[in-house]
C-alpha cells in the first residue's frame, strides 16, 4: 500500500525499465472514434497524463488524433495499448503492433507501453505475442511490454519464451468487490506493477451502502472513493468515461485520503475470495 503523498503527478517505478508510468489512467473501453478524441482531450485538460487504449477498442487513430491535437509534448504523455491475437508467425505478430503504433504516434514515435490483452487463444498465440512485443521493445517501437488478464500461471509461463521477465505490467479486474488477492500479492512480490480495470465497477455498485457511508463521511462521490482506493494500494486505476464532468470528477481524488478504517471496510466487501481472473476483453 502507498505511503507516499499522491497526487496527480504521482507516478511508480517498472521492473529493469528507466521509464517510469503515471498512476492514474484513462480507459477509453467502448469509447466511439469521434467521442473518443474529445474525451481524451477533457481528458488532458484534467490532468491526464496516461491513456489506455487497445486494437480490441477499434479508437486507436483517435487517441492518436487527441495526442496529435493536445498541446503537450509527447514526452509527458503516456500511451499504452493491447494486442488482441496472434498472427501466423513472430514477424506478421509484430507487423500488428508496428501498425498500432503507427495509428496512435506515427511511423516515426513509440507507444510507451504494450501489452497482451488476453491469454485466451492457446500457448502458441501467447508464445507470439510475447516475441512480437519483444521485437517491437528491441525496434524501439515499444519502451516497455506487459500482459492483462493473466494469471499467474500464464506469467511463469513467459519465463520459457522469451528473454524479458517480469512483464512491468498486468492489467486485471480490481475494485472491492473483486480483490484477486492470489495474483496481486504474486505480482508485487515480482515487481510488477498492478494496473486496474472497471475500479468504478461500471457504476453497479454506488448505492452499496459501505460505499455510500465513506463518501458521505468523506464528503466525495463514490466514484472518487473507489479511485482512491486504488491508487492507495499502490495500484494504478483505469476509470472510464465519456462524460465531461465525470472526467474532471475521477480525476479529482487527491483533496482527501481514506483511513485504516475505511480502506478495512472496503478491502472486506471482498470475503477471502481471490477473484477469477477475467480472461476477456472488456477493460472498461
Amino acid at each position: 500500500m502507498s505511503t507516499k503523498p499522491l497526487s496527480i503527478t504521482s507516478t511508480l517505478a517498472l521492473s529493469k525499465s528507466p521509464h517510469r508510468i503515471p498512476q492514474l489512467g484513462f480507459g477509453v473501453y467502448q469509447s466511439p472514434p469521434s467521442t473518443c478524441v474529445n474525451s481524451c482531450t477533457k481528458a488532458f485538460s484534467a490532468g491526464y497524463r496516461h491513456i489506455d487504449t487497445a486494437q480490441y477498442y477499434a479508437n486507436e487513430s483517435s487517441v492518436g488524433r487527441a495526442v496529435r491535437e493536445a498541446k503537450i509534448q509527447r514526452s509527458d504523455i503516456y500511451i499504452t495499448s493491447k494486442i488482441l491475437s496472434a498472427g501466423a508467425d513472430v514477424e506478421s505478430t509484430y507487423k500488428s503492433i508496428e501498425e498500432s503504433v503507427e495509428k496512435l504516434v506515427g511511423k516515426e514515435g513509440y507507444v510507451d507501453l504494450f501489452l497482451i490483452h488476453t491469454p485466451n487463444g492457446g500457448k502458441e498465440a501467447r508464445k507470439l505475442m510475447w516475441l512480437g512485443l519483444e521485437k517491437a521493445k528491441e525496434a524501439g517501437k515499444v519502451r516497455d511490454i506487459g500482459v492483462s488478464n493473466y494469471g499467474i500461471k500464464h506469467i511463469e509461463e513467459i519465463k520459457s519464451i522469451g528473454k524479458l521477465w517480469p512483464p512491468v505490467v498486468n492489467q486485471i479486474e480490481l475494485h472491492p468487490w473483486c480483490q484477486q488477492r492470489e495474483v496481486v500479492k504474486y505480482c508485487e512480490e515480482n515487481a510488477i506493477v498492478i494496473e486496474a480495470y472497471c475500479p468504478l465497477v461500471r457504476n453497479q455498485k454506488a448505492g452499496d451502502k459501505t460505499l455510500a457511508g465513506i463518501a458521505q463521511k468523506q464528503k466525495t462521490s463514490p466514484n472518487q472513493v473507489l479511485i482512491r482506493y486504488c491508487l492507495q494500494k499502490g495500484w494504478c486505476p483505469l476509470p472510464k468515461s465519456d462524460t465531461p464532468e465525470r472526467i474532471v470528477s475521477n480525476a479529482d481524488v487527491y483533496g482527501f485520503e481514506l483511513d485504516t478504517e475505511d480502506m478495512g471496510a472496503l478491502d472486506g466487501l471482498d470475503q477471502g475470495k481471490k477473484g477469477a481472473i477475467v480472461q476477456a476483453v472488456d477493460n472498461s
